[in-house]
């Protein structure tokens, strides 16, 4: 018998109902509806055509530095503005000051429907390992609700002080399930690269990188990363954020770059909220915004997908955790307005998502985990145009948010 049986769901993949069955936390029945006979189950939820997607996957954000809107002096404008700035907050910021705040943002992630997240935490001299410490306590508080995956991330560079690399090491120890890097703010770039790649190599663990975060063309640290990925064997492996520079490059170029992004296997996280917030306030650069050039790696085969970032701080002053903002943003500024389109966005959030976090056990398929969630919308158009409310949220079939939807009008 089962524990829970869904009916009549629509899903992203298929044009037809579907009865989706979980049993000891996995889904163990998937059919197309049938109007007979269904299989015995101790619940039976009649979704009446409503959309069934698995949890919902954040693919980058930064736990440790979110919701710092209140301590800021001042506006900032700036990529390396909101880098010193995030700097000097830092020096303030506490294990449980981290964990508050972390809570308060994954609790909205949930409750829209994120069940994995992969967080950067930073690893410097100022915060040493307290964010780690930090984050990894949270993640097995709430294994049951969420899966955070964590990076340990050298914002402010691996070789500019004499400890970072220490730290890093010392991260991996502790339990960092990805290694990260900038390839920006370090003092040399193919020096970076080395090091971060040789420590995920040592230990098995795959690469998150920021990368080529302007709107310069001729900052492209991405063609030294294809070269690394592929010297160290780490095709499929590798991640990178941002890489805006790309969308600033000429057409020709640009493909034939994107095209080696394909054939090295990297994924690519697009993070529109603040690309378009930081990138193209140059006042020769009427029109650049400064964002990742997303149809075009799409149409050369990358794996695109996008994430949140950060929220309501020095670098991006927006946020609610909700990664279908952020999948509207992307159909916006990247002409994405098809049916077509709309599902691949949401499958930027789900599938294609899960492929570059290389998640275990997801998806709607037989034997994956049972992270489920039940919205509102009966297509992915209206889900992700409207953002209707997720109503129920499942983690391994336990129900872990639900959100009343109501509405009352005169008219």
């Amino acid at each position: 018998m089962l524990d829970m049986l869904f009916t009549q769901c629509s899903t992203i993949d298929h044009k037809f109902l579907r009865d989706v069955g979980v049993k000891c936390g996995k889904i163990v029945h998937l059919a197309d509806h049938s109007n007979g006979l269904l299989p015995e189950s101790r619940e039976v939820v009649d979704l009446q055509g409503k959309l069934l997607l698995p949890g919902l996957v954040e693919t980058h954000i930064h736990l440790d530095k979110a919701l710092l809107l209140d301590r800021l002096s001042g506006d900032v404008t700036t990529l390396q503005g909101a880098i010193a700035k995030s700097g000097e907050l830092k020096r303030f910021f506490t294990a449980a000051d981290i964990n508050e705040r972390s809570l308060r943002v994954i609790r909205q992630a949930v409750i829209h429907g994120v069940t994995r997240m992969r967080c950067h935490v930073e690893v410097d001299p100022v915060i040493g390992l307290i964010g780690m410490e930090t984050i990894l306590a949270l993640k097995e508080r709430l294994k049951d609700v969420i899966d955070l995956q964590i990076v340990a991330f050298p914002q402010e560079g691996i070789f500019r002080d004499c400890v970072t690399q220490g730290l890093m090491e010392q991260a991996v120890s502790m339990g960092a399930d990805v290694v990260g890097g900038i390839t920006y703010n370090d003092r040399n770039l193919e020096e970076h690269l080395d090091f971060v790649f040789r420590l995920a190599h040592k230990h098995g663990l795959p690469v998150d990188l920021h990368a080529d975060f302007s709107d310069r063309p001729e900052q492209l640290a991405i063609l030294e990363v294809v070269k690394t990925t592929e010297k160290f064997g780490m095709q499929g492996r590798v991640s990178v954020g941002h890489l805006t520079s790309l969308g600033v490059v000429r057409k020709v170029r640009a493909e034939a770059i994107a095209e080696a992004i394909a054939e090295a296997g990297i994924h690519v996280m697009c993070l529109p909220a603040t690309d378009l917030y930081l990138n193209g306030r140059g006042v020769e650069q009427a029109a650049g915004r400064g964002l990742t050039p997303v149809q075009l790696l799409l149409d050369k085969g990358v794996n695109v997908v996008f994430g949140s970032n950060n929220i309501q701080n020095a670098f991006t002053p927006f946020g609610t955790a909700d990664p279908l903002d952020i999948g509207l943003l992307v159909a916006q500024t990247s002409h994405m307005g098809s049916e077509k389109d709309a599902g691949i966005l949401v499958e930027m959030a789900t599938t294609r998502a899960a492929t570059a976090l290389e998640l275990d056990s997801y998806g709607l398929r037989i034997g994956a985990d049972a992270d489920l969630v039940v919205c509102q919308a009966t297509d992915v158009r209206s889900l992700l145009y409207t953002r209707s409310e997720r109503e129920k949220v499942y983690k391994k079939g336990k129900l872990i948010a639900e959100t009343l939807v109501s509405s009352n009008c005169v008219i």
